[in-house]
């Protein structure tokens, strides 16, 4: 693999620990964020921190480097402008939790980028540069967007040379790469993510009622715990990537309607529960099952269709061949 120079921009939980992965793996790297303080703790600890965006990309620019965007989605468009006007042709990615979104921002504001899409499925609830860690990645999966241009019959296809980087970016933090299309990354995310933290504000919401006063939170145990864990993530994060993927998110909370509906009917008719909660327990014995889905090797000149058919598949590339 290549050990091309790595630029974060934006050094939170996910940049941070991005950061720390790739420098730990022996990659030169250095970041740009836009608070002080997190840029005065970073360097603190040891990690090179360029004073500006700006002076970040002139280096990346200088060096060929892998530009990283690790910040909310509503701070991408304001980034990309400052890319277009400072390494308009480098090799950009992501690690935003949406992906449509993002591509339309590159377009829009940096159209001359080399982008490919990422998005680590991994993260805490804790937030800023002190939460990160060098492992935060291990054994994670990592999306990276494959766009075939034969199906969609617009786009301009994936940049292989720079979808080889991002991949080995992110088999360098030891995680797993799963190529997906942007749409069929956001449809996926709107349920096991994005739906997760919608739920988890109703859940605890719901305890909170002052209906039966202190008694439900005194009360609530591991159930709770675990169902309503990603509600102590900071609301405007929650927002950002939630509202980002409107249109996926909508069609999971309509199914999601449907299938309470269904089971408030069943439960006021028949007082029986039984097909809810029998499709909920097997629908957590696949997500089982895909915690060990096979790891394959691929060729770097694989074509774009068969690196989708893989990741539909459920297959994690590990490597090249």
């Amino acid at each position: 693999m290549t050990s091309r120079p790595i630029c974060v921009l934006g050094l939170g939980l996910i940049g941070g620990s991005l950061a720390r992965a790739a420098a730990a793996a022996g990659r030169t790297v250095w970041a740009a964020t836009a608070s002080e303080s997190t840029a005065a703790a970073a360097l603190a600890d040891g990690y090179d921190v360029a004073p500006t965006t700006e002076e970040a990309l002139v280096r990346a620019q200088e060096t060929d480097a892998l530009v990283v965007l690790a910040m909310p989605l509503p701070a991408v468009p304001g980034v990309l402008r400052r890319v277009h006007a400072v390494a308009p042709r480098c090799r950009l990615t992501d690690v935003v939790s949406v992906k449509v979104a993002v591509r339309d921002a590159v377009e829009r504001y940096a159209p001359t980028a080399r982008y490919v899409g990422g998005h680590p499925m991994a993260g805490t609830a804790e937030s800023g540069w002190a939460a990160g860690s060098a492992t935060l990645f291990a054994g994670a999966n990592w999306v990276v967007t494959v766009d075939d241009p034969a199906e969609s019959g617009t786009l301009p296809g994936t940049d292989m040379e720079v979808w080889a980087d991002v991949a080995e970016l992110a088999w360098d933090c030891d995680a797993r790469v799963v190529p997906a299309t942007a749409e069929e990354h956001d449809a996926a995310v709107a349920r096991i993510s994005h739906l997760p933290h919608l739920l988890a504000a109703v859940l605890a919401s719901v305890a909170a009622s002052p209906e039966l006063g202190d008694l439900p939170m005194t009360l609530a145990a591991g159930s709770f715990a675990d169902a309503t864990r990603v509600a102590d993530t900071r609301p405007e994060l929650v927002l950002a990537m939630c509202e980002g993927n409107r249109p996926a998110l909508l069609a999971s909370v309509d199914d999601a309607l449907g299938r309470l509906g269904a089971a408030r009917g069943s439960l006021a008719s028949t007082g029986g529960l039984a097909a809810t909660v029998n499709a909920g327990h097997q629908a957590r014995q696949l997500w089982r099952a895909a915690r060990s889905a096979p790891e394959v090797k691929v060729a770097r000149d694989t074509p774009v269709a068969r690196l989708g058919e893989l990741g539909r598949s459920g297959q994690l590339i590990v490597g090249w061949e």
